[in-house]
This record gives structure tokens, sequence and C-alpha cells, in this order.
């Protein structure tokens, strides 16, 4: 286990890599006994840094949710990260909203669900049950992931670990929010699906079943995996469930269309 001083000393990489643009090399590499929960320290401690400078927490995201990422990744469970205030943005009907590439060093484009509190959830044995009760509304969202982490060695071309991206807050870099308000217990929510377009061309599908079955069980995982540390789930919070499709790579001048059908569609381009 890192001692604090390189736990600081990484979560610092990381802030002046999203400041600056400049992805780093992997931390697994450079300290090849690094374990998972090291990687979860750092990411605290990068939020630490960030909050430090007037961000606030609205909420979490869960990841690598799909079976096949986690054995791409050669783990058995998902992971998870912070969402800032300052990720979130929000489009209104019709609105095609105008997102800034230089905020991000390679976005890429995830389709999801966002589960949004009024009560909070506190493990260890939260169940779905407990989080559908607990939720105000499902909502389409579309996650914004990046990499400070370079995603392959500059060098060896080698991917990077999960340890990276734990670090990297779970490659978390924003939100979009803006479709129907759904009731999560009278919603079929596996049975929600979405066409992603891109400049026009339908890029994925999926349906949230895909979300381990139900994407309120990475929720409830969620709750229990954040006890350990003292923390929870709070009302008002928004967490994203996972995605339920592949990451679409994004840059200037590309235009998203997410259509969940009676959920509403987000409509966005990166300018």
């Amino acid at each position: 286990m890192f001692d604090d001083t390189h736990i600081r000393q990484l979560a610092a990489e990381l802030h002046q890599s999203e400041k600056s643009r400049m992805q780093v090399e992997h931390f697994s590499k450079r300290y090849p006994g690094m374990a998972i929960e090291d990687g979860y320290r750092i990411s605290r401690a990068w939020m630490d840094l960030k909050r430090a400078e007037g961000r606030t927490v609205i909420g979490h995201k869960i990841g690598l949710t799909s079976r096949a990422m986690q054995q791409a990744s050669q783990i058995t469970e998902p992971d998870y990260g912070t969402l800032l205030d300052d990720m979130l943005f929000t489009c209104t009907p019709g609105q095609v909203l105008d997102i800034p590439t230089a905020r991000f060093i390679a976005p890429r484009v995830e389709v999801e669900l966002a589960f949004v509190l009024k009560a909070p959830l506190k493990g260890p044995d939260v169940t779905v049950e407990q989080v559908l009760a607990a939720t105000e509304y499902v909502t389409p969202a579309i996650e914004i992931i990046d990499a400070r982490i370079e995603q392959f060695d500059r060098h060896s071309k080698v991917m990077r670990k999960v340890y990276d991206t734990i670090s990297d807050n779970a490659a978390n870099a924003g939100i979009v929010v803006g479709g129907v308000r759904a009731d999560p217990l009278t919603t079929n929510l596996p049975w929600c699906g979405a066409i992603l377009r891109q400049n026009g061309v339908v890029e994925e599908t999926g349906l949230a079943a895909g979300v381990q079955g139900h994407p309120a069980i990475g929720i409830a995982w969620l709750a229990n995996k954040l006890a350990p540390w003292g923390e929870s789930l709070q009302a008002g919070q928004i967490v994203l469930a996972g995605s339920f499709t592949r990451p679409v790579p994004a840059q200037a001048g590309d235009a998203f269309d997410a259509d969940y059908g009676a959920l509403g569609r987000l409509q966005f381009r990166f300018v």
C-alpha cells in the first residue's frame, strides 16, 4: 500500500494533467505493486484537491459494469468515481448542446441511465428494492469519459491497468442530462434502450439490461462498497448506473444524438 506522500504526489500529477491536457504514464507501470485500494485513495486525494478549489460533489459514477469490460480489465466487479458540479451539462428539449472540446484530453461518449436520489443509501446491506424506493427519478444520461493517464503506454503500447483507471476517477470527466424523468417503480428499467448517432450515423444501440441485468444493481453495489470508507450515497445526488454501449471517441465538430425513445433524446456537439 502506498504511503500518504505517494498518494498526494500521484493525485497532484492527475490534477496537473487535467489542467495541462498532457497525459501521464501508467502508475501501475511505475509502481508494479500497486493495488486497487491505492487507486481509490489516489482518486479521493485528487477529488480533495478539486474541492479545495471550490468544486462540490454532486454524485457518483459506476464503471466497468459489463462482463466483457470486467474480463478485459481482469477484475470481477465494477469500479466507481466521483461527479463534481463542473462536470454537469444539461440539455433542454430540442436543444443541441455545445460542449467545449478544450475541457478534455481524449473524450469518449457512453450511453447510460442516471438515478437521482430522494433519500440516502448507506451500506453494507443495501438492496435493489431499497435503491428503487430511495430514487426520486431515473433519467437518460451521457457520460463523457476521459484519460488523464494514457490509455496505452507510449512506449510498449500496453493497455493501462484497472488501478490506473480507478486512480483517474474511473475515467469520469462529464455528464449530460435532460431527458424524461421516469418513475423507478413503474418503469421497466432493464428494457430502457437507446440509439446513439454520431454525425448522423448509428454507432451504438443498447438496453439498460446490459448493466448487470438491471441498472439498480450497480447502485446497491456502490452504496455497499462505500460503507467501509465511512461514505454513503446522499439525497439529491446523481448516480450513473453504468454504460450499456461501448465508448465512442469524440472530437471537435462531432454531433451526437442519443435517442432513448419514450424517455427523450440528448443532442449535443463538441465545439
